[in-house]
C-alpha cells in the first residue's frame, strides 16, 4: 500500500531515533508503574522469556509524559476478536489512539485511529483512517508509531500501513497507556522522545466549501428516552455555538459530555439539539444532504419532517455506521426570510457527529 509522504520529519523519524538512543525509555511491565482505568483489569507475569502485561481495558505509565517522538511495544498474536494498541498526549477525557484488532487482520479496517473526547471514542467519524494490515497468527507482533506534531505513522511488523495527517484532539503533549479490549498482552513498550510539538495557537480553523454548514448552535447533552423530545422545552435552551472540521464534520463529543460515557454500547443514549437558521429573499425550495450517529429527528420551522437511525450495526451485523455527506437528501420548504432548522442528534457510542450541506 502506497502513502503520500507527509514531511521529511516523519521520514527521518526512524534515524532520529538511532541518534537520540539516549531518550528512549523501556517502561517495566511492572504493577508499579502502571494505573488502569476505571472499569478495566490487568496482571503482569513473565510469558515467553518477557516481563508482560495482560490487560483488558486502559493502563496509563503513572507520570509519563509524551509530546513527539516513537512508541513501539510487542502484542502477542490473538486471533480471538480484541483489539491492542496506544493512547497518547492524554489531558483529562481527551486523547489520541491507535489500536489493532487482532481479529481483522487482511480487512479494511485491520488498525483504526481514533480521536477520544470527554472519554468517547469516535471511530465512526473517521473511515478514512483505517487500514488493511495482515497480523502474526503466532508470535509477537510489532507495534510502532511515530508522532510529528500533529501527523503520525503507524508501522506494523516493520511495514508502513497508515498515515495521519492531523491528529485530532488538539492536545500537544500529555500521558500515554496501553489500550486493550477483550484481553491482550503486550510486552517491550518502547519510548523514545524527540521533543516537543511545535502547532500554530490557536489551532487554524479551516473554512468548508461553499454551502456545507460550518457552525451549529448546540444545546447542553441529556439523557435521551424515547418519545419524550420536547420542541418548546429545547428550542428555549441556552447553546453554545461551535466550528465543524473542514469537511463539514461537527464531533460533538468534542464540545459536549455525555450524562454517561466511556462505556461503549453500554452508555445511556444521550442527545443534543443542533441548530442553525437559514435566510432566503422569497419562498422557495432547498436540498439539505446531512448524515449522523447515531440517531436524529429533523425540524423544520418547528415541524418534525425526518427520523432515521443510523446506529452501529443498527442495519445488519456489518453496518459501521460511518459517515457520509450525501447519505441522506431532504427537501427543504422555506419561507421568505429565516427559517431555523433543529436537528436533534442521539448517540450512544462510537462516534457522536453530524454533517450537513444546504444546496
Amino acid at each position: 500500500m502506497n502513502f503520500p509522504r507527509l514531511s521529511l520529519n516523519i521520514s527521518m523519524l526512524l534515524i532520529v531515533q538511532l541518534l537520540l538512543g539516549q531518550n528512549t525509555k523501556t517502561l517495566p511491565m511492572q504493577p508499579e508503574y502502571w494505573t488502569v482505568g476505571q472499569g478495566g483489569k490487568l496482571s503482569f507475569e513473565t510469558f515467553d522469556g518477557r516481563e508482560t502485561m495482560v490487560l483488558n481495558g486502559t493502563a496509563f505509565a503513572k507520570g509519563f509524559e509524551f509530546s513527539n517522538g516513537v512508541m513501539e511495544m510487542e502484542v502477542y498474536a490473538n486471533q480471538k476478536r480484541s483489539f491492542a494498541g496506544v493512547v497518547f498526549r492524554k489531558h483529562d477525557g481527551n486523547f489520541e489512539e491507535v489500536y489493532m484488532r487482532m481479529h481483522k487482520s487482511r480487512q479494511v479496517d485491520a488498525v483504526q485511529y481514533t480521536p477520544t473526547y470527554n472519554n468517547e471514542s469516535n471511530w465512526q467519524l473517521y473511515p478514512e483512517f483505517q487500514a488493511n494490515v495482515t497480523f502474526k497468527t503466532e508470535g509477537w507482533n510489532l507495534f510502532r508509531i511515530a508522532v510529528e506534531d500533529l501527523t503520525a505513522t503507524l508501522f506494523i511488523n516493520g511495514k508502513e500501513v497508515m498515515q495521519i495527517d492531523r491528529l485530532r484532539s488538539g492536545n500537544l503533549n500529555g500521558g500515554i497507556g496501553l489500550f486493550a479490549l477483550f484481553g491482550n498482552r503486550f510486552a517491550n513498550l518502547k519510548v523514545t522522545k524527540t521533543g516537543e510539538a511545535i502547532a500554530k495557537e490557536p489551532f487554524p480553523i479551516l473554512t468548508p466549501e461553499k454551502g456545507i454548514i460550518g457552525e451549529w448552535d448546540l444545546t447542553e447533552a441529556q439523557p435521551y428516552v424515547e418519545g419524550q423530545l420536547n420542541f418548546e422545552g429545547f428550542k428555549k435552551a441556552k447553546t453554545i455555538n461551535v466550528n465543524t472540521e473542514q469537511s463539514g464534520l461537527l464531533p460533538i463529543s468534542r464540545y459536549l459530555a455525555k450524562p454517561t460515557s466511556g462505556n461503549f454500547e453500554r452508555n445511556q443514549e444521550a442527545f443534543t439539539v443542533a441548530s442553525t437558521t437559514i435566510a432566503v429573499d422569497k419562498d422557495q425550495n432547498r436540498f439539505f444532504l446531512f448524515d449522523y450517529s447515531d440517531k436524529i429527528v429533523v425540524y423544520l420551522n418547528g415541524e418534525p419532517i425526518f427520523y432515521g437511525n443510523n446506529a452501529f450495526r443498527s442495519k445488519n451485523n456489518q453496518f459501521q455506521g460511518h459517515l457520509g455527506l450525501t447519505a441522506n437528501k431532504l427537501l427543504l420548504q422555506l419561507k421568505k426570510g429565516f427559517n431555523t432548522l433543529h436537528c436533534v442528534v442521539i448517540d450512544k457510542a462510537n462516534g457522536w457527529g453530524l454533517i450537513g450541506k444546504i444546496e
